[in-house]
């Protein structure tokens, strides 16, 4: 069963014992590792414990799975429910996981990560195709979650940071959680006692580390960035994202510079238009996005939105792979972005 937030949440407040595996995987290897932490914490009070929680890499038991096996049957010696956790695990762990499951009758909570499945991986269709597993990917955080982690860990801290100077640092901060908490935590020991952060706090420490996401892919092909656009895509697909609901994305991108570009031939000025688009454009996104909106002209838009349909039909109808299409789609409209932008300035 793929599990959602909410449902993530549920199990760690509330630990449901009919839960057998949780299989975490994807490239954000930060917020893999915060999820298997975050899971076993769920079941045991001490991490650390040997006698409730072991430890295991994949590479070294791949070749005897017995040794899963005796540790996922043992019985704690401190009573309670107990964890198993193996890193790196790869499709060859499928089979020899079913049979396992099917022999043993354990009440241990399995958590099973990895940084090289993908969606299309028989390891993570297993999971979601039963009740009790839960298949949690992890990919790029998205500008929400980015946000969301430095806030929390400012709050946490104690730190009070302006609008500006949050906006600055959340545009320079990549897609993996790791990375950035990390990144926060040098800035917190760079201000030393000092509790209010500056942007020139944030532009001496962080470099930008922005990285690919969804959300990056359609503004930088509005934004005619071409190069960077077709990276964000290629890892998209990497992830196992569909070229099609890419395309999506765009199209959905491109309309809410349309409605915008329309308000304001209605009078709106550039602000008020922006301001009209729900749910709104995520702060430290506010300015690449008027950007975009000043550039951008009608007849233009309306031609992006036809090409993007017809790269959905094409998708659909034609022998051509789609990712091709959708490649050189994104090519054609960043490459006429590029043109306009360097007109517009």
């Amino acid at each position: 069963m793929i599990y959602k937030q909410v449902q993530i949440d549920r199990f760690l407040k509330k630990p449901d014992t009919s839960l057998k595996v949780v299989v975490i995987y994807g490239t954000n290897d930060g917020l893999i590792a915060e999820y298997v932490k975050k899971f076993t914490k769920a079941i045991v009070p001490d991490i650390n414990d040997a006698f409730q929680v072991s430890n295991l890499l994949w590479e070294n038991i791949s070749s005897d799975v017995g040794l899963l096996a005796g540790e996922y049957g043992a019985q704690s010696l401190m009573g309670g429910r107990r964890v198993v956790i193996v890193q790196e695990v790869d499709n060859n762990l499928t089979k020899p996981l079913k049979a396992m499951l099917d022999t043993i009758n354990s009440d241990t909570l399995l958590i099973l990560s990895s940084t090289s499945l993908n969606k299309k991986s028989s390891l993570v269709s297993l999971a979601e195709e039963r009740d009790d597993f839960a298949s949690i990917p992890c990919y790029e955080d998205r500008d929400e979650a980015i946000f969301a982690t430095a806030k929390q860990m400012f709050i946490d801290g104690g730190y009070t940071i302006n609008n500006e100077a949050l906006q600055l640092l959340c545009s320079r901060l990549s897609n993996d959680r790791k990375s950035n908490i990390s990144e926060i935590e040098k800035l917190m020991i760079y201000m030393g006692t000092r509790k209010n952060i500056t942007n020139d706090d944030v532009i001496q420490v962080i470099s930008d580390n922005s990285a690919a996401s969804g959300d990056d892919v359609c503004y930088f092909t509005a934004s005619g960035q071409t190069d960077k656009a077709l990276q964000a895509y290629n890892r998209l697909l990497n992830e196992g994202s569909e070229p099609a609901s890419i395309i999506r994305n765009l199209m959905y991108h491109f309309m809410k510079i349309l409605g915008s570009v329309a308000q304001m031939e209605k009078g709106e000025s550039l602000d008020a238009a922006i301001a009209k688009i729900t749910p709104p454009i995520i702060f430290f996104r506010k300015n690449s996005f008027k950007t975009q909106v000043s550039m951008w002209k009608k007849e233009r838009l309306l031609g992006v939105m036809e090409l993007l349909y017809k790269a959905e039909r094409d998708c659909k109808t034609t022998g051509m792979p789609a990712e091709e299409i959708v490649s050189y789609t994104i090519m054609q409209i960043a490459s006429a972005a590029a043109k306009m932008r360097s007109l517009h300035y």
